[in-house]
């Protein structure tokens, strides 16, 4: 490969972490061609942007962004997948779901939520996190639990306070 081919990826995937707001290092070395199709075709279903790189390449995209992932470097050995994605737990929740049928991809590394995460044991964290829109979704219904149970009171007593006005008003003729 030609000097400019390289810095042509390497540019290329600076885009992709400036782009993606979170990013999962797997290791698919040892998936048949069969698998890695399945791979793709769930990556490609939940909106995951799947690149295989060589770790060189993929080290010095990392140099290039504004952002500190020295502690990634670590797990840059042998092969490597990048999983882009917008939505933190995404990648996590299909990669515990493609598992249960095949023993690969590992989680090598990720970076979600502008944290580090390191080692396939970190996959039922990642999978367990919140997205922003699920959290503000929560956020949301206990703002509106409160308003709800205001509403629902007034119009219970309501309905009480026709109940005794109309009870009076027969008491009365």
């Amino acid at each position: 490969m030609r000097r400019e081919e390289k810095q042509a990826i390497i540019d290329s995937l600076a885009e992709k972490f400036e782009e993606y707001s979170h990013f999962y290092l797997t290791d698919t070395a040892e998936l048949n061609a069969a698998h890695t199709s399945d791979l793709r075709r769930a990556c490609f279903e939940k909106d995951i942007k799947l690149i295989v790189v060589k770790n060189t390449l993929l080290k010095r995209a990392l140099d290039k962004s504004e952002k500190n992932f020295e502690e990634l470097y670590e797990v840059l050995k042998g092969s490597t997948s990048v999983m882009f994605s917008n939505t933190g737990n995404i990648p996590a929740k299909m990669l515990k779901d493609f598992r249960k049928k095949h023993d690969k991809p590992v989680l090598k590394g990720a970076f979600v939520e502008e944290s580090v995460y390191i080692g396939d044991d970190q996959l039922d964290i990642l999978a367990a996190l919140k997205s922003k829109d699920e959290l503000l979704a929560d956020l949301l219904a206990l703002l509106n639990s409160p308003v709800q149970n205001v509403i629902s009171a007034l119009q219970s007593g309501s309905n009480n306070i026709h109940g005794v006005l109309e009870a009076l008003s027969k008491r009365d003729n």
